[in-house]
Formats: C-alpha cells, structure tokens, sequence
C-alpha cells in the first residue's frame, strides 16, 4: 500500500470519526435542552419570585434545522419555542394560601446563542391564564425551601410580554376581609433593561362601576421579599361607567388621571366627570366634577382621601376623609366631612328632590356623610350631621313665596303695602338625617320684620313635615291686621308682645316640604318645648 492511500485512510477515518463525533454530540446536545431548559426556568422563576417552583407541562420546538448544523452555529440566529403550562409558584414554599402566581399557559422563544451562557436572551413571552396573589406586607416566614436557591441568580433578559386574561389579588392582612381584585384583559410589557422597570400598557375590568380602564406606564423591578412593594407608576382613562349599579344614584362616569406607589399601596389623582349625575330617588340631573387624590391601601381596603375639590352644577365644596373602611364579609362603611361654603340651592335641590326646585339663594353647609356596613339601600342607610344656611332665599312656587310675602308685610305692620313683594329669606340651623328622617334643630327663618325659630322633622321618604316653634314679629299683633279688626286688637297688644317682639306667637307647620302650611301651634306651649 502506497503511503498515499495510507493517508487517505487515515484521514478518512478521522473524518467519519468526527462526523459520527459531531452527529452523537449534536444529538446529546439536542436531548439536552428540555431538561437544561425546566431547570433553568424553575431556578429563574424560584430566585426570581422567592418561591418554590412547579412546571406541569414543558414542550419544547426546536428550530427546522440539523442537530449537526445547530451545533457547528453554535445556535446563532436561532431561536427556540418553549411551551408550559400548569405553572405554580409558592412564595417561600407556603402552602396555607394560594400560590404567588399560577400560570395557566405560556409560550416563550429563547435565543439558542445564549442559552448555555451566563445571560439567556428571552425575546419574547406570551402568558394566558395568570393570576398574581400578593401578600399582605411582612407576612412571610423565615426562607426556607425557595432559600437554597438564593446563591443561584441566572441572568435572563426578556425584550417583551403579552399577557391574556390575568387577575391581580391583594390580599387582606385580616383574612377574614375581602381581597381586592382586579381582572386585566390585555397587558404588554417592554423591557428596558435588566433588573429594571418594564414600560407596560394594559387594559382591565373594573366590575362597580362596570367598564374598563386603560392604563400605561412602569412596572417593577419585581421585589421578591416584598411583592407587595413592586413599584407601579402610570396614568389611567376609564370612560363610560354606569353608575346605576350602586342602589340610589345613577349617572356614566368619565375619568382620567396617574397614580405612582406600589401593588399594595397606590397614590392617585385625576379629574371625574358625571354629566348626568342624579339621586334615583329624585329622578333629576345635575352635572358633577371632581379634582381629587386618594391612597388606596390594597391591604385592608382603605381609601384615604385628601381634600377632593368638588362642583355639583355650580355649588363647589370640599371633601376629606375615609371613604372606605372594609369589615367583614365585604361591606363598607364610608366617614366623609363636606364644606360648600357658597352654593347654589336650586342645583343642591334638584338633586335631592323630585321635580322642580322650590327654592334658590345661596348655601352655606358643612356636614358630616357616613354609610354603614348594613344591607339596606344607599339612601336609606345614609346618616347626615351638619349645619347649614340660606342667604337670599327665594320660594319659586308663587303660592309659597305669596305668603312669606304676606308675612313680611304683616309683621312690618303693613299688610296692605304692595310694594312689599319678593322678599328674600334667610335661614340656618342643624340637622341630621337617619333613615330617611330629617330632623331639623334650631332652625331660624327670617324675612324683613319676622323671625321663625323651629324644631322639627321632614319624612323624606313619605314628604310629610311637621315642625313647632315660635314666631316673632316687628309689629304689635294688631297691626298685623286691617280695618275694624286694626282697632278690636288693639287691648290685647300686651299679651302678645313678649321677648322683645311686638308680636310673639307659637306657630307650626305642616304639610310637605313642597307646600308647607303654617298656622299657630294650638297643642300647647309644653308640646313645642317638647319638639
């Protein structure tokens, strides 16, 4: 044999030696990666979120190309398709809850350059099927289980997520409270980096009011020893929520504004409009605005507000306080303190009432608004205490209006003068209002020459009023009268001239509060002191 062909045996050897070499590492290396990849995955995901991890189901779909030519590539400008599905994520292996996270199905693609290196480049993942349950602050256990995973950190970068049907849970420090849910349609989520925050864009449900709300803005980085303390920061557009899911009040709701804080602690502001805001009780509409800035805490279920800057027609007022505190089973009670120091009266009107205001001027309140966890309708739940006064007040129904103009006239000892007509009234006084009961206390009526003082209740359910009090006038009580009536008067002046007043009667009116009757009081002085 020449030395020739010896060689080229040789070599020829050596080339089917390293092709079947190349061929068996090839498909070594191709067996490899479902497993190289479930163990990766479960020890990103375990360092990652500080929990135990389990993957149901892990198919991968590799590249249409040659085992041999992936090797020799070394995997460049391939990429591989992982689906999973049945995924669990229990924070510090915590068993006495729901888990972390569950993952219904996820699909993802990986670079196969970087897979065997120290950072893997993700391009992209798609979730369906998510639901995140975030602790309350603190609860956690001393790490264990997940713990023997924190010396691992593997660096993943992930360029993009499309997240499908998700529901976020915050979960209550008491557990017998309510959680605070949140159903997400559609979140996508852009890297900008790693170990940094995730530019996102999302849509969710809200379910009272029903609609949906966009939303965009950062997300993360994710805080494994404290879920609840992930950075959220964004801005918000929720339109068309039909307020007629609450008992009592009906209207659509349009509202934009940001919002920055954490999953479990939120800082909001914004503006809210309801064009047609109306008590449903009333039936009538008032346009209402709202400039507001609340802290809802996810925990507990508290909304704190600080002063929100209101306009009911074109009455502003002010409100601050708690609007909800969460108690068992779900209900809520709601503490407000409210100030219009200078209000329309018509606007405040028609919106409590039915049918046309029956009176205007401007009003001062300050009150204090309490809904409590009870299983009634809004209106008839609702507590009121407070004060108010009317200036320039002026009844639009002429029947009514005629006889505080007759009054007036009367009390100035000029009951015929004409000229005396359309006077203004101006009234004060407390109230408080439970279960449709609207106790007025120390309620003073005044027009030119007379002062009212009452004490009574107004059924707003039944629009039924009864009141007693006293009537003061300028004028001596006959010449409240005219012609002969004038003169037969005149000895009994003394008697009715008491308090400083020419003329002091006990008087009481009844009726409704559309037509209010006033006379004198004939059950007595005791039953006024009494009332």
């Amino acid at each position: 044999m020449s030395l020739t062909r010896k060689w080229l045996l040789i070599a020829g050897g050596v080339v089917v030696a390293l092709v079947i070499g190349l061929l068996v590492t090839a498909k070594i290396l191709a067996s490899r990666f479902e497993p190289y990849i479930r163990q990766q995955a479960v020890e990103y995901l375990s360092t990652r979120f500080a929990s135990q991890v389990q993957i149901g189901k892990l198919k991968i779909q590799l590249p249409g190309i040659s085992p041999v030519m992936l090797l020799l590539t070394r995997g460049r400008h391939s990429v591989a398709r992982v689906e999973a599905g049945e995924i669990v994520m229990r924070y510090h292996g915590r068993t006495d809850g729901p888990p972390l996270l569950a993952i219904r199905k996820v699909e993802f693609l990986v670079d196969l350059a970087t897979l065997f290196d120290p950072t893997k480049h993700v391009p992209f993942v798609a979730v369906d099927g998510l639901e995140i349950d975030i602790p309350p602050k603190g609860d956690r256990p001393p790490a264990s289980g997940a713990g023997s995973l924190a010396n691992f950190s593997p660096k993943v970068t992930i360029d993009r997520v499309d997240i499908k049907n998700a529901r976020l849970v915050i979960l209550p420090k008491d557990p017998s409270r309510k959680s605070l849910d949140f159903d997400i349609l559609r979140l996508l989520l852009e890297s900008a980096g790693t170990d940094s925050a995730m530019k996102y864009t999302g849509e969710l449900t809200n379910p009272k009011p029903p609609g949906r709300i966009q939303s965009k803005g950062t997300f993360g980085p994710w805080n494994a020893e404290e879920p609840g303390d992930t950075p959220l920061v964004g801005s918000y557009n929720f339109n068309d929520a039909d307020l007629s899911v609450f008992n009592g009040i009906a209207g659509i709701l349009q509202s934009a504004g940001q919002f920055n804080g954490t999953l479990a602690s939120v800082n909001a502001s914004g503006e809210a409009t309801v064009p047609d805001f109306r008590l449903t009780s009333a039936g009538n509409a008032v346009p209402l605005w709202t400039r507001f800035e609340v802290l809802v805490d996810g925990t507990n279920g508290n909304t704190l507000l600080k002063p929100v800057i209101a306009r009911l027609g074109s009455a502003s007022f002010i409100t601050t306080g708690g609007v909800i505190k969460r108690e068992k089973e779900g209900l809520k009670a709601i503490e407000l303190e409210a100030t219009m120091p200078r209000g329309n009266l018509r606007d405040v009107l028609r919106l409590a009432m039915k049918g046309p205001p029956f009176m205007e001027g401007e009003i001062a309140l300050k009150t204090r608004i309490r809904v409590p966890p009870l299983n009634r309708r809004v209106k008839e739940k609702l507590l009121l205490d407070g004060r108010f006064s009317v200036r320039k007040g002026h009844f639009l129904r002429a029947q009514v209006q005629n006889q505080i103009d007759s009054l007036s006239r009367r009390a100035q000892g000029r009951p015929k003068d004409e000229q005396i007509d359309e006077v203004f009234s101006q009234m004060k006084g407390g109230f408080h209002l439970e279960n449709q009961m609207l106790s007025l206390r120390s309620l003073t009526f005044e027009v030119p020459g007379a002062a009212v003082a009452l004490n009574g209740k107004l059924d707003l359910k039944a629009d039924v009023l009864e009141m007693h009090g006293t009537l003061k006038m300028q004028a001596k009580v006959s010449q409240t009268m005219t012609g002969w009536k004038r003169w037969a008067l005149k000895p009994v002046d003394p008697f009715f001239a008491k308090a400083g007043a020419g003329t002091f009667l006990r008087i009481q009116v009844e009726g409704s509060s559309k037509a209010p009757k006033f006379g004198l009081d004939r059950r007595g002085k005791e039953k006024a002191e009494h009332d």
